[in-house]
């Protein structure tokens, strides 16, 4: 247990939209420090979304709705064996994991189809909100692997 209790820095909302999923979106995207260029992405992006007269807040917010999952596994040790124990997931960790998918998603998707970063995100993001693409099947996977598992639902901590 920690000595001294620890107060969370919440990030500031974003700018030019107004969003705190935006904020973390391009932190998430971040490598190496270099905000700017992720910025620069993610605006590129949203900008893309407007063009097509659709609401980019809004889109994003679908996406990471069609992403984010409800359940998860946690395992945990009961005598020698482990189980996985299906667990309702956190606000914060939802938002977590559907922009980490997005991102992991974007990043997968080849060089051959698309010639640069901000049009794989776009792609993404699009098919998210369209309740398809990688992130989206992730999400499955990981609502399946619970609803499998939900035999061992009593042993929650």
């Amino acid at each position: 247990m920690p000595r001294h209790s620890y107060k969370r820095i919440q990030p500031k909302k974003d700018p030019v939209y107004n969003s705190f999923e935006v904020t973390k979106l391009i932190n998430y995207l971040m490598i190496g420090g270099k905000k700017t260029t992720s910025q620069a992405i993610v605006y590129g992006v949203l900008e893309r979304f407007k063009k097509e007269n659709m609401e980019p807040v809004e889109v994003l917010e679908k996406a990471l709705g069609n992403v984010a999952p409800e359940h998860e596994v946690k395992p945990r040790r009961l005598g020698g064996a482990s189980y996985l124990v299906p667990v309702e997931v956190r606000r914060e960790r939802k938002l977590f994991l559907g922009l980490t998918w997005i991102v992991d998603a974007a990043r997968a998707k080849s060089n051959k189809e698309f010639r640069t970063f901000q049009e794989k995100l776009y792609t993404e993001l699009k098919d998210a909100a369209a309740n398809q693409g990688q992130a989206v099947t992730k999400r499955a996977q990981s609502e399946k692997l619970a609803e499998q598992n939900k035999a061992f639902s009593h042993l929650k901590w």
